[in-house]
């Protein structure tokens, strides 16, 4: 293991131990911010996420949004590769995806222009320590290739946190939206 990639566990134990206490004092959806920012891209394609284990809960924007427009979720086809989205409906049927996310039962897979990220932790610099896969720094990277994506992280305000370990590889984010607060980059 290098040095590297023990300072980023460590920094994840810490900011999983934070999000658990967030988690457990939440009151209401906290979403709310979210749906204020994802209200000024009314139509443009994006993807959210399903929230897992102790995740902020983006459905509530989602929901909004996708009367609006496509929105997707996150398909993980397998380690080292991108991510897909596959397009989801309130109400449509899921099913269990790699990690315990819940993905669509049927796959309609389109290429978002706006991502909501899930998160470990969060700088004020537009620094994200994701759980270690590298999905989304590929995907980001893969899309941003293509067209202008915007990367918007979406966790609780307790996950921020000074000097993350980033590498080069890692994507930045254009935005950061918490409970209670909109940080742009």
């Amino acid at each position: 293991m290098t040095d590297l990639t023990a300072i980023k566990a460590d920094a994840r134990k810490a900011a999983f131990a934070r999000r658990k206490i967030a988690h457990e004092a939440r009151t209401g959806a906290g979403a709310g911010h979210l749906s204020e920012v994802l209200a000024g891209y009314r139509g443009v394609p994006m993807s959210g996420f399903m929230a897992i284990r102790t995740e902020i809960n983006p459905l509530p924007a989602m929901e909004e949004a996708a009367a609006h427009g496509p929105v997707g979720v996150p398909v993980i086809q397998r380690l080292g590769l991108p991510l897909k989205f596959s397009r989801w409906e309130p109400g449509c049927a899921l099913k269990e995806g790699p990690f315990g996310a819940m993905i669509p039962e049927v796959d309609d897979f389109f290429e978002p222009e706006i991502l909501v990220v899930p998160l470990v932790a969060f700088d004020r610099r537009g620094g994200r320590l994701g759980y270690g896969g590298g999905f989304y720094d590929r995907t980001l990277e893969l899309l941003r290739g293509k067209r202008p994506t915007l990367a918007i992280g979406f966790a609780y305000a307790a996950q921020e946190a000074d000097n993350l370990p980033l590498e080069p590889t890692d994507q930045p984010l254009d935005m950061m939206v918490t409970e209670s607060e909109i940080i742009t980059f």
